[in-house]
């Protein structure tokens, strides 16, 4: 993308973790960070404090601002990081018409659960982004083993190839790999379906189960995501590719997973709220699982896994019990 200002939306793990691979190939980036304290902090020590510190940053090529505006307005490509759940309000602060005529790569993993709407649903009826200027940033990657440099690959999806390629390009480097997709609609909701299967996963392990329970679990999932994706976007994908399957796969089983540490603690005994208290990080999946339940409720897909998810997490039912149910429907 030589010659076009890039900005990322987002000071979290993720958005940490692609400033680092962005800056690498730019001269100049543009980063919108909500508090004042971490650009001084980034500065002064070339590190964000309070997420993924490990990830080395070069403070001479980040144009960070707390003005989310200024930073839309300088920018020509927006890539946005902020979770699901604080989107809306994020992006209500912005000058109506701001994004249009900019190209987008969404790097969320939820849904905007005011509308119960995917981010690309989001962005196209509330902000008038066009479906050809949006695009997907999805795994399988977990934003940490980019900050430790470890060999990592990533899928971007758009339906303007040439666009995706392009971010492709400016992600790319020494430890990532990108590949190509024009699946927006299937890769961000394959996203979004892996955090709860990462929940659930992690019930699994909170309660002791063991490997082979897991795996028949995350076997079964696929299919309950290919059921999914195919209801709410049919078209011809295989969802062996590395955007679902992949991704699905890493989540839950990786120690990184937040999604499968949050369901850890709830399969050990603690509340959702306690859980969210003592990890201090947004687990997408808690808000995703009422979402999809909720829009499930119109295309009728056989999801047990999701269901027994949403049943533990909102009507507090026994994960001893639903857990126990739930392995007798995957057989």
């Amino acid at each position: 993308m030589e010659g076009t200002h890039i900005a990322v939306i987002g000071a979290g793990s993720w958005g940490t973790a692609l400033m680092k691979l962005l800056s690498a190939n730019a001269e100049r980036v543009g980063w919108w960070v909500r508090n004042a304290d971490i650009i001084e902090h980034v500065r002064k020590y070339g590190h964000n404090p309070n997420y993924i510190s490990a990830a080395q940053l070069d403070a001479e090529r980040l144009d960070m601002r707390t003005d989310l505006t200024a930073v839309v307005d300088a920018a020509d490509v927006l890539v946005v990081a902020v979770p699901s759940a604080f989107l809306k309000a994020a992006f209500d602060t912005l000058p109506k018409g701001a994004l249009q005529g900019k190209t987008i790569f969404s790097a969320v993993k939820g849904i905007v659960p005011e509308t119960n709407q995917i981010v690309g649903e989001f962005l196209f009826e509330h902000h008038g982004v066009r479906e050809t200027d949006f695009g997907v940033i999805c795994g399988p990657c977990h934003a940490e083993e980019v900050a430790m440099e470890r060999l990592s690959y990533l899928t971007i999806a758009c339906q303007d190839i040439g666009k995706a390629k392009a971010m492709g390009d400016a992600l790319n480097g020494r430890f990532m790999k990108t590949t190509l997709s024009d699946d927006i609609y299937g890769t961000e909701y394959a996203a979004i379906l892996k955090n709860v299967v990462a929940v659930a996963a992690g019930i699994s392990v909170g309660l002791r189960y063991g490997d082979n329970f897991r795996a028949v679990l995350v076997s079964r999932a696929i299919q309950e995501i290919e059921r999914f994706v195919d209801a709410v976007h049919p078209i011809q994908r295989d969802i062996n590719e590395p955007a679902y399957l992949g991704d699905l796969l890493v989540t839950a089983y990786s120690t990184f997973s937040r999604n499968r540490e949050f369901g850890t603690m709830v399969g050990k005994g603690y509340s959702v709220r306690a859980a969210q208290l003592e990890m201090n990080m947004v687990a997408e999946g808690y808000y995703a699982v009422k979402c999809v339940h909720e829009i499930n409720q119109r295309v009728q897909v056989d999801m047990p896994i999701t269901e027994a998810t949403y049943r533990i997490l909102y009507e507090r039912i026994s994960p001893v019990v639903e857990m126990h149910l739930l392995s007798e429907k995957l057989a």
